[in-house]
Formats: structure tokens, sequence, C-alpha cells
């Protein structure tokens, strides 16, 4: 933790995504910021695709898109069991739902017909896309969100993936720890590029291609 405090206006939060720094709000503490030391990130070229994942890929029919639903978005990944609860409060999803309105916050939504079943959503700072969260309403979807994204950003000439916190979960799709000093350093390179990723509809069976 950083520090405490402070506001959740778009020129805030862009400023702190912009230096590494995130709220994350925790019960009885006014609004703590971030920026963990080591820093998970994925390598943009160190996505690991798992063969159950390849198998989803190829099989499901499902299509990705971009920013078509994000509030739909926000909303699945705030969706928690009562006894555990959402670190998305109602002032963050107001937040980030103004920042996307910006242009800075996005979502990728993964689609089984006309069903929204898996997505992710975080905010982009040029070549760095820091995830905030992501949701499944099937098996293996946010790993095909998130999937996506990396080809998206890839492709785009994007430089990394921050996941903020490496959990077992994001290590078995890539996910390692380095040092924040080396992050920031990454961070510092890259978030002046102007990186647009393809905001097209597509199959996921693409990926496996």
């Amino acid at each position: 933790m950083v520090g405490v405090g402070a506001d959740l206006s778009p020129s805030t939060l862009v400023d702190a995504y912009r230096r590494g720094i995130f709220p994350w709000p925790h019960p009885g503490i006014p609004l703590p910021w971030f920026s963990p030391d080591p820093r998970g990130v994925i390598h943009l070229d160190s996505f690991h695709c798992s063969r159950s994942l390849r198998r989803t890929l190829r099989n499901s029919g499902w299509e990705t898109t971009v920013d078509t639903a994000f509030a739909a978005v926000l909303g699945g990944c705030s969706e928690r069991p009562s006894d555990v609860g959402t670190w998305i409060t109602s002032p963050m999803a107001r937040a980030y739902q103004r920042l996307h309105e910006l242009g800075w916050a996005h979502s990728l939504e993964v689609w089984e017909g006309q069903r929204l079943v898996g997505g992710v959503y975080g905010v982009q700072s040029g070549g760095v896309f820091t995830g905030e969260s992501m949701f499944h309403r099937e098996a293996d979807a946010s790993k095909v969100a998130l999937a996506d994204l990396v080809r998206r950003l890839r492709d785009a000439g994007g430089r990394l993936l921050d996941v903020q916190l490496t959990t077992s979960h994001l290590r078995t799709l890539g996910a390692v720890d380095i040092p924040r000093e080396r992050f920031i350093e990454m961070l510092t390179a890259a978030r002046d590029l102007d990186v647009r990723f393809s905001t097209r509809r597509l199959p996921v069976r693409r990926l496996v291609d």
C-alpha cells in the first residue's frame, strides 16, 4: 500500500495507473492505493494455452467483442457470494464506467450467441493493459477472454499485460512476478505508445490457428 484517501476522478485514476498504482477498497480503511512488489505480469509472447483451453477454443463456437458490454462485464465481475463480497463498490463501478466513456477503460466480452458467458475489463496505459477483474459463466470463458485480450494487444504492438498480483490461477496462464522497479521501467517506456487493438467481433477458434 502506497497511500490512502484521494478520489476516484478520471484524472486521479489515469495518473495513478500511468504510475503503476491502483485503488483497492478494503473495509475500514479510507480508499487505499497499491503498487505491489513484486508485480504480476503476463508477457504477451508467454501466455500459456493448456490442452483443455485449446479444446474450448476449437469447439465452443464462442465469439469475442471489445467494448460492447462494459457495464455488463463490470456487473459480472462484481458477482460474488454474499459471504465473500466484492471490492467493486458502487463508487468504483461508477468511476470505471466513466473511464470507459473517456476511452481509458476497456472490456472484452465472450459470447455464446447472444449470451454473455465471460469477460475481462481493465485500464490501458499505452502499450500496457492493467487487467482489473474477469468473470465466467461457462468453464474456461474467463481464460478465453484473457487469451483474446493478449492476442489483440500483442497484434497491436502492445508490450505487457499487467495482472497486478500473481495468483495460482494466473500462473497457469503464464503470469510471473517481476520486481516493482522493473515493472515501472517497462510501464514508463510504454505508457505513451499509441496502441489501438482491434475491436472486431471475432471467433475464438482463430486463437488456435
